[in-house]
């Protein structure tokens, strides 16, 4: 019961990784309010989770609404102690993409802006509306979702590489200006996580994967949950601006 009575906000929390970590945090004691834009995978979650959930349809992009959904766990439960953002979305496509001497395609604008919307803005929309409650009750923690990508680099990743690695800048600057007021700001930076899109891929790519991670498995979402829970909780309370790998020890290649 580490998170015993402790108001969390997870972002992305009706599936893979941030129901995982939703679920976590329940057992932990939690009262978790999760976001997502998935109605029913969001209602279904929330219906597993009990008593000690309550979801919320809400575009992390959109700072209205996230700003309306904050203002509503904060009337109804007085103050909010964790916020996690987990909410990310990927539009992968090389840079420009060659083809016998010839550009044969590239990454559009559009898949550009929408990975950048969700996984920075998003982040940022999101700490932006928690902070001043955060900072009234002198407390508070604050978890970004990087990637390993983010800090490696990865083929057919312009846009999600570059968002990755600006929650880390984020993660860095918060930790420095929120400390003062015992607010704690890390990240965590998965690696492969078997979630249902990884699993989606054909099998001949998921056996790459393993390959290039020395424990030889993909990682599990309740692993990286795991690693929330700590950074959460007061075991983690003089840790502060730190980027914590989940990944088996991978190493990203070309």
């Amino acid at each position: 019961m580490r998170l015993k009575d402790k108001v969390c906000l997870i972002t992305g929390g009706a599936a893979g990784i941030g129901r995982a970590t939703a679920e976590k945090f329940v057992q932990e004691g939690a009262v978790v309010a999760f976001a997502d834009l998935n109605e029913a995978a969001g209602r279904e979650t929330a219906a597993v989770l009990g008593p000690r959930a309550a979801f919320q349809a809400v575009n992390v992009a959109e700072r209205a609404a996230v700003q309306q959904w904050v203002d509503a766990v904060i009337e109804q439960f007085g103050r909010v102690d964790v916020l996690v953002n987990n909410a990310g979305i990927v539009r992968d496509a090389q840079l420009v993409k060659f083809k016998d001497g010839q550009v044969a395609g590239q990454m559009s604008e559009e898949a550009f802006d929408a990975v950048m919307n969700v996984n920075v803005k998003g982040v940022f929309n999101c700490a932006q509306a928690v902070v001043p409650a955060m900072v009234r009750q002198g407390a508070g923690v604050i978890l970004n979702a990087s990637s390993v990508v983010g800090l490696d680099g990865n083929f057919g990743q312009s846009n999600y590489v570059a968002s990755k690695a600006a929650v880390v800048g984020m993660t860095r600057v918060w930790a420095r200006e929120l400390g003062r007021y015992g607010i704690r700001v890390n990240a965590v930076a998965p690696g492969f996580i078997a979630t249902e899109m990884l699993l989606a891929v054909p099998e001949k790519v998921l056996e790459h994967m393993r390959g290039r991670i020395p424990l030889g498995r993909l990682g599990e979402a309740a692993e990286v949950a795991n690693a929330y829970a700590f950074l959460a909780s007061d075991e983690a309370r003089f840790i502060n601006g730190a980027v914590l790998r989940v990944d088996g020890g991978l190493v990203v290649g070309t």
